[in-house]
């Protein structure tokens, strides 16, 4: 994207949807950035200034616009960063901006120095990662305080400040306002009562109802639900200091305004970053659907409505959990799998207290896995799994627990991917799978696939895999669009 161009100046003037998130506009009259959607009162060209990055915009002196909100802006999709490297450190940043974890840290866990990706980051977004880790906690505060009754000390700790005095001297530096002057701005009926419930934007059109029955179809029994238009489940995740946390979340649909809302339990406030940013993964939200559409458009010359724009690649919340019954559907129908992960869950899930009916289980942890030792063939086959499969996911349970596979953020997916076909039990289509909804890998086709061969009649495993190379970076997309269709 060239900044400063005025064709960005047209898109603004147009609110352009396609273009939210993509880049902000500091407005020099104001003194306040917005998203190009923003329905103020529209600015002259020459007080107009253009940014990548919300993190940009406040380096340059700006404050976020109270009116269309930047912290509520839908983030970068993976097409648009000219390095995996920098868009795979954001992400980073945004998922535990609360957890205070080191850059030398995140670095090794990306395969390069903290100097290499210092220097990447800052050639992509224009800031350096603390610039924008910093943003990303005061956008995340500044959404706290305008959508939540949370205390003022609440939000700064949620929001990974660390310290209730750090937190209000910079907020008034970068916003020119106290954290208490920004909420007696907001009126009492913006606010919720008692939920902490919090809005995540995305690029429209986005089809939610497609996605909402693919994990509904898949959805874990005591661990998901899927009713009346939301999605529900329970959840564990560590604090920064290592501690258990356990409660649940509610994901709903706001059409109107582009957005998802994201209701959680107060017990998860301490792990609010690493909540939203799992959510924005699962449904997919830093998708640009336009971008995809463009390739993979192709699809309906071989059958009209083959592919539907703002189709959104399906992720999940905890990478074990999703790979498990990934292993269990090998070769047998979505809803037998379910059955067998619901077995899994009532024998060896963790209780919880049910606030939410339907939910009352934590899936098991690889650690509990691997607690049965040589059990685990006899353990799991009272439950209807296979000896071959019970071996399959305690060899998943042990690689993950020791670090030798990442399925989580990573650079290179084809080589996680290489890595888990090394486990027994895992051929190409399981690893492609998982590659595809836990590692966000847009590029897997799973051309053995009986969905997809059911899709596409007629046409060998070879001639599949020669069609699908049209469809390329894109080709989870295109799995997920021919599964659509039956």
């Amino acid at each position: 994207m060239v900044i400063n161009d005025g064709g960005l100046y047209e898109a603004f003037k147009a609110k352009d949807v396609r273009f939210d998130g993509r880049f902000f506009v500091g407005i020099s009259s104001t003194g306040i950035y917005c998203r190009p959607v923003c329905r103020a009162k529209q600015p002259k060209a020459e007080n107009c200034t253009f940014y990548h990055t919300a993190a940009e915009a406040e380096q340059a002196g700006y404050r976020p616009c109270l009116l269309c909100r930047p912290e509520l802006a839908p983030g970068h999709s993976v097409t648009d960063a000219t390095t995996d490297l920098a868009y795979r450190a954001a992400r980073m940043l945004e998922g535990e901006c609360g957890s205070g974890q080191k850059l030398d840290d995140m670095a090794g866990q990306l395969g390069c120095t903290d100097r290499h990706l210092r220097r990447v980051f800052t050639a992509e977004y224009n800031v350096p990662p603390v610039q924008y880790l910093q943003t990303c906690r005061l956008l995340l505060a500044k959404n706290l305080l305008t959508d939540t009754n949370l205390s003022v000390l609440e939000v700064a700790m949620a929001s990974g400040f660390g310290s209730l005095r750090r937190f209000n001297d910079l907020f008034k530096k970068y916003y020119r306002l106290s954290p208490t002057g920004l909420r007696e701005k907001q009126t009492k009926e913006k606010r919720q009562n008692n939920d902490i419930t919090l809005t995540l934007g995305y690029r429209p059109p986005y089809r939610w109802a497609q996605i909402l029955n693919f994990f509904g179809d898949r959805a874990i029994k005591g661990v998901e639900l899927v009713h009346d238009g939301e999605y529900m489940r329970t959840v564990q995740l560590e604090t920064a200091e290592g501690k258990s946390v356990v409660g649940w979340m509610r994901v709903g649909h706001k059409p109107g305004q582009n957005a998802l809302t994201v209701t959680i339990s107060e017990t998860l406030l301490p792990v609010l970053p690493q909540v939203l940013a799992r959510v924005r993964h699962l449904f997919d939200l830093y998708s640009d659907p336009y971008a995809i559409y463009e390739t993979l458009q192709s699809m309906n010359e071989i059958r009209p409505g083959l592919c539907v724009l703002g189709t959104r690649l399906p992720g999940c919340f905890d990478v074990f959990e999703m790979s498990v019954r990934a292993v269990l559907g090998q070769q047998i129908t979505v809803k037998a799998a379910g059955t067998l992960a619901a077995r899994i869950v009532n024998t060896y899930g963790t209780p919880i207290q049910e606030d939410i009916a339907g939910l009352g289980y934590i899936f098991p942890s690889p650690e509990i896995i691997l607690a049965m030792g040589d059990d685990v063939k006899n353990n799991l086959g009272a439950l209807g799994v296979t000896g071959a499969r019970s071996r399959t996911i305690r060899e998943l349970a042990r690689a993950l627990a020791q670090g030798e596979i990442d399925l989580g953020v990573c650079v290179q997916p084809e080589e996680e991917m290489k890595k888990l076909m090394k486990i027994r039990g895992i051929g190409s289509w399981t690893a492609q799978y998982i590659a595809m909804r836990a590692m966000e890998w847009t590029d897997s086709f799973l051309e053995t696939d009986m969905g997809v061969k059911k899709a596409l009649p007629n046409h060998s495993t070879k001639e599949l895999l020669n069609i699908a190379n049209a469809w390329r970076p894109w080709r989870s997309y295109a799995t997920v669009n021919l599964w659509n269709t039956l």
